[in-house]
C-alpha cells in the first residue's frame, strides 16, 4: 500500500507540472470558475470567496488562474487530480479537462481544426452577434448537448439584462470553450433558429433553408470539426448526400479553399486590440469594452496556442488513413491486387489495414472506370456494428456508400438492393452465403460472386471445411476453375473478386507434426487462393513496440483438504447408481463422466427404460454441480440444484392452481429422486454456506484480481472462464465481495447471443452496451465466455485471467492478445492436478509449431506452392461435392408416415411423421385434434425470459408423465405446438430407433405448413365459441 501510495503521489506531481508549466493557459481560457468550484472541496471556503469574487470584480481568466495558483503553491492531499478533473466536468469545463488529464488530449490535427474554428467565429463574430437570436440559438445548443443548463439560463438571463448583442457575445464565448466536436452541432443550432444565412457565411456554402438536413452532412466537409469520439460511437449516424449535388460539393470545397486563404491572412492581422476575446467571460467587463470600444483580450492571455498547430485548415480527418511501416509491409501484395491472409497480432491493426486496403481497392477502380464493390465478411454479429462504428464507416463513408447487415439489422430491403445501392457492404457470412444459394436455385435474383470485386474476410482461420466462410470460397474456387477453362477456350472469363484474409492465429488444426502443421497452414491458403501469408519480418521491432507480450505468470490453487459438500453430492450419486443400477466407468465430476452419463440416457430412451433414463438425467444435474463446485462457489452449485428440484417438483407434484389437470403419474423413480434431494437439501445448503469448505481456485482469484488492481491506478481486464452459468456466477461473487469494491473493481459478465444453451443468452444489443461500458470506464472487469475471446474490439487491459479454461492454441493467442496496455500481465489460475498447466503447454508448443511452419510456407519455392495450393484447392472442391452427395442421399425418399415420435421419458406413442409440418423452414408443429388430447400447457418463465423471436404462449408437456416436449408458439394468430426433436425418440418402420438433438440430423423432408388450411379449420372450430 505504501508503494501505490507512492506512486499515486508521483503521478500526481507530475499531472501538477503538466498542468503549470505546459497546459495552464489554455485551462485558464476554457475554464468557467463558479461552477467549477462547486465540486472542489480541498479549497478552503474563504478562499474560495477570495477566487469567486475576482471572477465577478475582473475576469474569469484572471480568476481561473487564481484557483489554479491556489491549487499549486497550497499543501494537496492525495487524489486532488482525479477530484479536480471530475469538478471541470462536472462545471460544464469538459475541454478544459481534457488538457488538464493529457491521457484524453485530442489529435494535434483535431486540435489544430478546433483551434480553426474558433479562429473562423471570432473573425466574424461582429456580424454574428448582430444578427444571432441568443434565445433560439441558445435552447437548440442546449437541446443538442453543446451547452450545459447553467450556460442557456446565463445567456437568457444576459440578453434579457442587456439585450441580444451581450447574450449573443456570451453565447460564442461559451459555444468556443467546448470540446472538440461542436461547430456541426453549433451550425445545426443556427439552421433550426432560422439563422441559413450564418451557416452559409460559417462554411462558404448556400443553405437550402431544410432544418437538419444539409447540416447534419457538414461534418464531411472541409472546416467542419467532427469530434474523434463522438464519430467513433455515433452508430446510427447515415450517410446524407440527397440534398448536396455534386456541384455543390464543389463549390462548398472551392469556398472553403478561399476562405481558408482568407482566414490565414486575417489571423496573421489578429492582435490583441480586436473587438473582444471569445475566451474572456466577464459580463461587465464586456459591457465597459463595448462602451469604450476598447479591448476585453488582456496582453499576455491566451497569446500562444499550447497545441503548437498553426496555419490549420479544413478537412475530413478521417479519410487520411496512414500505415505504420509493419503494416503496410503486410499490405503491399494486397495494394498490387494479390490475394493474400493478413497475419497480425491482436491489437496491432489488422482491420485498420484492411480499411486502407479497400479504400485503394475503390481508388484504383473508381479512377479506372470500374465498377468497385467490397463485402467485409464477419463470422459474429456484434462484430458488423462494431467494423462499422469503428473501422470502415468511421474512415470511409464520406467517400463511399457503407452499410452494414446482420441478423439484428431492422432494414427494410433486399440482400440484393443493399448489395446494388452500395459501394461497401459488411455483412455476416451467411446473410451473403444465403443470397449466392437463392441466386443459384433461382428463388430470387440473390447476389452473384460478379457483383463484388474485393471480398474481406475476418479471422479467415475459420474458412475450412463445413464452415460458412469455406462455402463461400467454394463457390469462388469453383468459378476460378471455370475460368482456366474458358481461357484455354477463348471465352469471356467471369469476374471474380480480390481476396483479403485476416487473422491472428491461422493455428495448426490439431497437428502433432511439423508437417501436418505445414499442411493445415498450406490448407488456409487454398481456400482463401492466397497469393502469400503475409507476417511482419523487416518491421518486427517496429511491431514489437506496437504490440508488446504480456508478463505471464501461472498461479496454481492447491487441492481442498475437506470437500464435505462435493462428498455429499457424490453419495447422492451413488444412491441413483445403486437404484438404476448403474455401473460408471469413470469418477463423478469428470468430463468422462459426463460423456458416460449421456450415453446412459440415450441408450435408455432408445429401450424404453424409464428408471435408467430419469436416474441418467438427474446424475448429469449432480455432475455439473460437482464441477460448478470445483469451480465458482458451493452457492452456485446449490442454488443449480435447487432451481432443477424446484421445477420437477412443480411439474410433477404441485398442481396448477388454476389447471389441477397438472398433476402428472408420478413414477416410483421420480418419487425417490424427488425425495433423495429433499431429505439433503436443509445439509447441502448448511454446507455450501460455510466458506470454510470453499474451492481454493477462487481464493487464487480474488489475490490474482487484488494484485493487478492496486498494482496500477486504473486497471482493466477480462477474466475467461469456461462456461455461461460460470460466467453469471463469478461476476455476481465478484459484486457481492466487499474488498474488490475497495480496490475499485466494477465488473459484468459477457455471454453469447446463441439459444443452445440453459441460461439465457445475452442480446447483442446488450453484448455492446456492455463493450461500450467497458471502453468508457464504467466496467473494468469483464468476467466472459469464449465470445470475448475472437474480433470483438475490446479497449486495452492490463489484466487477462484465463480461469482454468484451456482451448487451443488459436484461443491462447487471442486471450493473450487482449492483454495489451504497457505492464500487462496474463495469468493461468488452475487447480493443482487438474491437468490445465500441461494443456497450456501443448499450446504454447504448437504455437511456436504455427509461426515455424508459416516461416517454411513462406520459403517455398513460387511453382511448388503454387502446384500444392491447386491440389489442396481441387480436393476441398471434391470433398464439397461428396459432402453434398451424401446429404442428399441421407434425406428419405420414404413417405413421413413411416417414422413414429414416442414421448422420450414414459415411451408414449405420440405421432406419427405425417403429421409434422413445418413453418418457415424451422418450426416443426403438429396441430391436428388428436395430438392436442395428449399434452397440457403450463408456464415456461425461463422460455419468457429468453425472448425468442416467435411469440410462445407456453410449453407442452406430456400428460402422462410431464415430460416437455417443446412450446406453444402463436404463428399468425393460430396457436401451433412447436415440437423440440430432443424430446422423443424417433423410430423407422416400428424398429430402428433413435434420439437426435436437432432436427436436421433427421434427414426427412415434412411438408411445409400450409396456413390457409388450418386457418380455416381454426375458424370452423370457432364457430362453437360465438
Amino acid at each position: 500500500h505504501c508503494r501505490d501510495f507512492n506512486m499515486t503521489c508521483e503521478r500526481e506531481e507530475t499531472f501538477l507540472w503538466l498542468i503549470n508549466d505546459c497546459f495552464r493557459n489554455k485551462i485558464t481560457s476554457l475554464m468557467q470558475v463558479v461552477p467549477v468550484l462547486d465540486h472542489i472541496s480541498f479549497i478552503q471556503r474563504e478562499e474560495k470567496e477570495i477566487i469567486i469574487n475576482k471572477a465577478r470584480t475582473e475576469s474569469n481568466v484572471r480568476a481561473a488562474d487564481l484557483l489554479l495558483h491556489s491549487i499549486i503553491k497550497n499543501p494537496r492531499p492525495v487524489g486532488w487530480f482525479r477530484e479536480f478533473v471530475n469538478a471541470l466536468e462536472l462545471g460544464g469545463c469538459k475541454h478544459a479537462a481534457i488538457y488538464a488529464d493529457p491521457s484524453q488530449m485530442p489529435t494535434p490535427s483535431l486540435e489544430a481544426e478546433n483551434d480553426y474554428c474558433v479562429s473562423l467565429i471570432h473573425l466574424l463574430a461582429p456580424n454574428l452577434v448582430n444578427k444571432i437570436k441568443p434565445r433560439d440559438v441558445a435552447l437548440f445548443c442546449c437541446e443538442l448537448d453543446i451547452l450545459t443548463m447553467e450556460d442557456k439560463e446565463n445567456i437568457l438571463a444576459e440578453t434579457d439584462n442587456h439585450g441580444n448583442i451581450n447574450g449573443a457575445r456570451l453565447l460564442l464565448r461559451r459555444i468556443v470553450q467546448k470540446p472538440p466536436g461542436w461547430f456541426s452541432d453549433f451550425l445545426k443550432a443556427l439552421q433550426r433558429a432560422q439563422h441559413g444565412d450564418l451557416v452559409m457565411e460559417l462554411t462558404g456554402g448556400p443553405s437550402d433553408g431544410t432544418e437538419d438536413e444539409h447540416v447534419a452532412d457538414e461534418s464531411t466537409k472541409p472546416g467542419v470539426l467532427k469530434d474523434a469520439y463522438e464519430l467513433a460511437d455515433d452508430k446510427d449516424q447515415k450517410e446524407e448526400t440527397n440534398n448536396i449535388s455534386l456541384e455543390t460539393e464543389e463549390t462548398l470545397n472551392s469556398s472553403m479553399d478561399s476562405s481558408n486563404r482568407s482566414m490565414e491572412e486575417s489571423l496573421a492581422n489578429l492582435s490583441v486590440n480586436s473587438d473582444f476575446d471569445l475566451y474572456s467571460d466577464d459580463v461587465e467587463r464586456e459591457k465597459e469594452s463595448l462602451e469604450n470600444n476598447g479591448s476585453s483580450l488582456e496582453p499576455g492571455e491566451n497569446s500562444k496556442s499550447d497545441s503548437g498547430a498553426e496555419g490549420a485548415t479544413g478537412g475530413c480527418q478521417e479519410t487520411n488513413i496512414v500505415l505504420r511501416d509493419y503494416q503496410m509491409e503486410v499490405a503491399r501484395p494486397a495494394l498490387e491486387g494479390k490475394n493474400i491472409i493478413i497475419c497480425l497480432p491482436t491489437g496491432s491493426g489488422k482491420t485498420r489495414v484492411a480499411v486502407y486496403i479497400t479504400k485503394q481497392h475503390l481508388d484504383s477502380r473508381r479512377a479506372k472506370n470500374k465498377p468497385g464493390k467490397a463485402v467485409v465478411l464477419v463470422n459474429k454479429v456484434p462484430l458488423v456494428e462494431q467494423h462499422y462504428r469503428t473501422e470502415f464507416g468511421k474512415h470511409l463513408k464520406n467517400q463511399y456508400r457503407v452499410e452494414r447487415v446482420s441478423g439484428d439489422s431492422q432494414l427494410k430491403i433486399s440482400f440484393p438492393d443493399v448489395i446494388r445501392n452500395n459501394d461497401i457492404i459488411i455483412c455476416t457470412a451467411q446473410i451473403l452465403e444465403n443470397s449466392f444459394s437463392r441466386a443459384k436455385n433461382g428463388e430470387d435474383e440473390g447476389v452473384q460472386m460478379s457483383d463484388i470485386s474485393l471480398i474481406v474476410i475476418d479471422e479467415c482461420h475459420h474458412t475450412q471445411k463445413g464452415g460458412v466462410y469455406n462455402n463461400i470460397m467454394t463457390r469462388y474456387l469453383k468459378q476460378k476453375l471455370k475460368n482456366d477453362e474458358y481461357r484455354k477456350e477463348n471465352k469471356e472469363l467471369i469476374p471474380i473478386p480480390q481476396i483479403l484474409g485476416l487473422t491472428a492465429s491461422p493455428g495448426v488444426g490439431g497437428a502433432k507434426t511439423p508437417q501436418k502443421a505445414e499442411e493445415h497452414i498450406l490448407k488456409i491458403c487454398a481456400n482463401l487462393d492466397a497469393y502469400k501469408i503475409m507476417t511482419v519480418q523487416k518491421n518486427a521491432e517496429e511491431l514489437g513496440e506496437k504490440v508488446k507480450e504480456p508478463y505471464k505468470k501461472i498461479a496454481i490453487a492447491e487441492e481442498r483438504k475437506e470437500d464435505p459438500f462435493g462428498d455429499v453430492i457424490k453419495r447422492l450419486m451413488q444412491d441413483i447408481h445403486e437404484h438404476g443400477n448403474l455401473t460408471p466407468n469413470s469418477d463423478p465430476g469428470t468430463q468422462n463422466y459426463e460423456q458416460w452419463v449421456v450415453q446412459k440416457e440415450q441408450q435408455a430412451a432408445k429401450e424404453e427404460n424409464q428408471r435408467v433414463r430419469v436416474c441418467a438425467e438427474h446424475l448429469r444435474k449432480y455432475n455439473e454441480a460437482l464441477n460448478q463446485n470445483n469451480t465458482i462457489r458451493m452457492s452456485d452449485a446449490f442454488n443449480f440444484l435447487k432451481t432443477f428440484y424446484d421445477e420437477e417438483m412443480r411439474k410433477k407434484v404441485r398442481p396448477d392452481e388454476e389447471n389441477e389437470e397438472m398433476i402428472a403419474d408420478i413414477s416410483e423413480t421420480d418419487r425417490f429422486l424427488l425425495k433423495l434431494f429433499e431429505d439433503n437439501r436443509k445439509t447441502l445448503k448448511d454446507l455450501a454456506n460455510n466458506p470454510a469448505y470453499e474451492n481454493k481456485n477462487l481464493s487464487q482469484l480474488k489475490t490474482t484480481i487484488l494484485q493487478e488492481f492496486t498494482r496500477q491506478e486504473e486497471s482493466r481486464g477480462i477474466i475467461f472462464t469456461k462456461t455461461r452459468l460460470s460466467a453469471i456466477a463469478l461476476n455476481q461473487w465478484i459484486q457481492e465481495h466487499t474488498k474488490f469494491e475497495q480496490v475499485g473493481v466494477k465488473s459484468s459478465h459477457l455471454i453469447g447471443a446463441g439459444n443452445q444453451s440453459i441460461v439465457k443468452p445475452m442480446t447483442s444489443a446488450e453484448q455492446r452496451e456492455v463493450l461500450e461500458k467497458f471502453r468508457t470506464g464504467d466496467i473494468n472487469l469483464l468476467v466472459a465466455t469464449t465470445v470475448a475471446e475472437e474480433g470483438l474490439d475490446i479497449k486495452q487491459c492490463n489484466i487477462v485471467i484465463r480461469y482454468g479454461l484451456v482451448t487451443n492454441e488459436i484461443a491462447m493467442v487471442q486471450a493473450r492478445g487482449r492483454a495489451r496496455a504497457d505492464d500487462s500481465t496474463y495469468a493461468l489460475v488452475a487447480s493443482e492436478g487438474s491437468g490445465v498447466i500441461e494443456r497450456e503447454g501443448v499450446n504454447v508448443f504448437r504455437e511456436k509449431m504455427m509461426n515455424k511452419a508459416i516461416q517454411n510456407v513462406q520459403k517455398l519455392d513460387k511453382k511448388e506452392y503454387e502446384k500444392k495450393i491447386k491440389g489442396f484447392q481441387i480436393q476441398s472442391i471434391m470433398e464439397k461435392k461428396i459432402r453434398t452427395k451424401k446429404k442428399l442421399q441421407k434425406v428419405l425418399q420414404e413417405n413421413p408416415s413411416k417414422v413414429r415420435f414416442s414421448c422420450r421419458n414414459c415411451s408414449l406413442l405420440v405421432c406419427s411423421g405425417e403429421h409434422i409440418e413445418v413453418i418457415e423452414g424451422m418450426h416443426h408443429v403438429n396441430v391436428t385434434k388428436d395430438f392436442k388430447e395428449l399434452f397440457l400447457v403450463r408456464e415456461n418463465k425461463a422460455l419468457q425470459d429468453r425472448m425468442l423471436d416467435y411469440e410462445v404462449n407456453g410449453e407442452i408437456a406430456c400428460k402422462k408423465c410431464a415430460q416437455t416436449w417443446g412450446t406453444m408458439m402463436l404463428h399468425r394468430g393460430i396457436e401451433c405446438p412447436c415440437l423440440g426433436i430432443r424430446n422423443f425418440v424417433v423410430s423407422y418402420n416400428d424398429k430402428q430407433k433413435k434420439t437426435y438433438s436437432k432436427w436436421s440430423e433427421l434427414k426427412i423432408k415434412f411438408p411445409s405448413f400450409d396456413y390457409a388450411d388450418h386457418v380455416f379449420l381454426d375458424a370452423d372450430d370457432s364457430d362453437d365459441d360465438d
